[in-house]
C-alpha cells in the first residue's frame, strides 16, 4: 500500500501538478509569474518549459526598468518575445537602448508591440537604437514624449516596415513632416493617434487620408488647428470606425458633412466642437446606420432636431450618448434620451 501511496504521489507530481500548473500559470500576471519562479527549482523549470508564458514583458510604473529590460531579453526564455510594456517605467533612456541594440539583438527579432509611453528620457537616438532591432514591429506607442521629433519617425519608418498602430499622442515636436513619412511608408495603417500634436496642419493629415486608406482608428483629440479643409478627403477612409475630434473648435457643419461620408463609424466624439449646429449632426444621422457611441457635449448650437435625426437612424445602435451642456436640447433628461434610444447605457462621458 505504501509503495502505490508514493507511486500514485510520483504521478500526481509529474503529470497532475505541472498541467494545473500550465493552466493557472496562463491567468497571472506576468509579476505574479516571476515571483513563483523563486518558490523551487522545481516550479521555475515547470514554467520556463512554457515558451506561451514569455512572451511578454511588462514593466510598467516600475524602478530601474532599463536595467530589468536589459537582464530580461538576456534570459534564454524571452529569446522570442513578443510585447514589452515600459509605460511610465522609470530609470530608462537612449543609453539602456543602445546596449540592447549591441548585445540583446536577436531576442528583438519576433517583437510585436512596443510602448514607451512616458518614458521621457527617450529621444530619436533611442528610438533609433530600438526600432533597428525589432524590423517584424507592428504596434508602437509613445505617447506622451516631448522629446521625439520628426527624425525620430523618419528612423522608424526606415526600420519598421509592418507598423499597424501608432500613437504619437503628446509628441508635441512632431509636424506634418511626420504625417509625410506615415502616409509614404504605412499603407495599411489602422490606428493613429495624434493627440494635442499641435505642429501638424490640415496638408499633413490630408497625405494621411489620401494614402492610408484603411485606417480604421483615428484619434485628433484637443487639435484645434485642423480645419474643414483637411476633411475634405476623409471620406476615402471607407473602413473607419473610430473618429475622436474633441476639442476640433474649426470643426464647422461642412467638415462634418464630409465625415458623414464615413459611413462605417460607431464612435464619434464631437465634445466641444463648438461650431456645429443641428445641420452637421443631421448629416451624420442621415449617413450612419451603425453608430454605437456619440458624445455632442457643449454644443450649445444643437437641438432637439438633431436628436430625432438620429433616432430615425440609430435607435437601435446607439449605447452612449452624451448631449449634457448642449443648452438647445431641451428634452435631455434620462427618460427623454432613453425614448428616443432604448437602448442607451452610457448618458455621460465627460465630467
Amino acid at each position: 500500500m505504501e509503495g502505490e501511496g508514493e507511486e500514485q504521489t510520483s504521478i500526481w507530481n509529474k503529470e497532475t501538478v505541472p498541467k494545473v500548473m500550465k493552466i493557472v500559470s496562463t491567468r497571472l500576471a506576468q509579476r505574479d509569474l516571476i515571483s513563483l519562479l523563486l518558490l523551487s527549482p522545481w516550479i521555475h523549470r515547470t514554467l520556463i518549459s512554457y515558451p506561451s508564458l514569455w512572451l511578454s514583458i511588462d514593466l510598467r510604473e516600475m524602478n530601474n526598468a532599463g536595467g530589468r529590460l536589459i537582464a530580461a531579453l538576456s534570459l534564454p526564455r524571452y529569446q522570442h518575445v513578443k510585447q514589452i510594456s515600459l509605460e511610465f517605467a522609470q530609470d530608462i533612456d537612449d543609453d539602456h537602448l543602445e546596449v540592447i541594440k549591441s548585445k540583446c539583438l536577436g531576442s528583438l527579432q519576433d517583437l510585436e508591440s512596443l510602448n514607451l509611453n512616458g518614458c521621457q528620457k527617450i529621444s530619436d537616438k533611442g528610438i533609433e537604437a530600438i526600432t533597428s532591432c525589432c524590423l517584424k514591429l507592428k504596434v508602437f506607442s509613445i505617447y506622451w514624449n516631448v522629446r521625439a521629433t520628426d527624425e525620430g519617425v523618419k528612423h522608424l519608418v526606415k526600420n519598421c516596415k509592418y507598423i499597424v498602430d501608432l500613437n504619437f499622442s503628446g509628441c508635441k515636436h512632431l509636424s506634418d513632416k511626420s504625417l509625410q513619412l506615415v502616409a509614404d511608408n504605412y499603407p495599411e495603417l489602422e490606428s493613429l493617434n495624434l493627440t494635442r500634436c499641435v505642429k501638424m496642419t490640415d496638408s499633413g493629415l490630408q497625405q494621411v487620408f489620401v494614402k492610408c486608406s484603411f485606417l480604421q482608428s483615428l484619434n485628433l483629440y484637443a487639435l484645434s488647428s485642423f480645419t474643414d479643409e483637411a476633411y475634405k478627403k476623409i471620406s476615402v477612409l471607407s473602413h473607419l470606425k473610430f473618429l475622436d475630434l474633441c476639442g476640433a473648435q474649426n470643426l464647422s457643419d461642412d467638415g462634418l458633412s464630409c465625415i458623414a461620408k464615413c459611413k462605417k463609424l460607431v464612435s464619434l466624439n464631437l465634445t466641444w466642437c463648438v461650431r456645429v449646429t443641428d445641420v452637421g449632426v443631421i448629416a451624420i444621422a442621415e449617413s450612419f446606420t451603425s453608430l454605437e457611441f456619440l458624445s455632442l457635449f457643449g454644443i450649445v448650437g444643437v437641438t432637439d432636431k438633431c436628436l430625432e435625426a438620429l433616432s430615425k437612424s440609430c435607435a437601435n445602435t446607439m449605447t452612449t450618448l452624451d448631449v449634457n451642456g448642449c443648452i438647445g436640447i431641451k428634452r435631455r433628461s434620462r427618460d427623454d434620451l432613453l425614448k428616443l434610444f432604448p437602448y442607451l447605457r452610457c448618458f455621460k462621458v465627460h465630467s
